[in-house]
């Protein structure tokens, strides 16, 4: 698939940024590999990252980066540009506004396509993925306070469900399972994998098992 058939598709099967409200429900969650454990009863926190697909003249790529390890929270962790949307925001301004605050990237590179599967975490907010193509050439340079690393991993490893593993790790006295996608050195897990799970689903036309 070229960079322009996979943009046409995704455009074709992603939700229009308009149609968002702030009181929806999840699609998927950290929830989905552990439905013993009973979810707390509260409102969520909204949230959106950006999924930003670079085609590169060798193949498509997503950008993604390593969170600073003096971050209080998941901290190392891989992740998607992103955080909480602003008072009067909606997801699409809140990812690239976040994008351009931890790594400085250019919203002018930025053509947003839609929006995948909201995703609540188990730390409780509601995240909204924005799928974005960003065209090159373009630099970014990480906010160390909060990015360590950026680094691009290819779409076709992504969308490999060969790739796609579940994993586990004792929390709280219990076993909580999760996605991972290992590449090399990177650990691409938890709410990441799951939002990228999501996104092969549309992708591939078809209601795909959490499990």
């Amino acid at each position: 698939m070229t960079a322009a058939e996979l943009e046409a598709r995704l455009r074709a099967v992603l939700d229009a940024p308009d149609t968002w409200t702030p009181d929806g429900a999840a699609g998927r969650s950290d929830f989905d590999l552990n439905p013993e454990i009973a979810r707390e009863i509260r409102p969520l926190r909204p949230a959106a990252v950006l999924i930003p697909i670079v085609p590169r003249d060798d193949g498509v790529t997503v950008l993604m980066t390593r969170r600073s390890d003096s971050l209080a929270s998941h901290t190392g962790q891989v992740a998607f540009p992103g955080g909480r949307l602003d008072p009067g925001e909606g997801p699409l301004e809140a990812a690239v506004r976040e994008a351009w605050e931890e790594i400085e990237l250019d919203p002018a590179r930025v053509r947003p396509l839609g929006l995948s599967d909201t995703y609540e975490t188990g730390t409780g907010f509601l995240v909204t993925p924005v799928v974005a193509m960003v065209d090159p050439p373009f630099e970014v340079r990480p906010n160390l306070d909060e990015v360590a690393d950026v680094f691009e991993v290819p779409w076709d490893f992504l969308m490999d469900t060969a790739n796609h593993r579940q994993e586990s790790l004792h929390w709280k006295g219990a076993e909580r399972f999760f996605w991972a996608m290992p590449y090399g050195e990177r650990y691409i897990w938890g709410a990441t994998a799951g939002m990228i799970r999501a996104l092969h689903a549309r992708l591939h036309d078809r209601a795909e098992d959490a499990a």
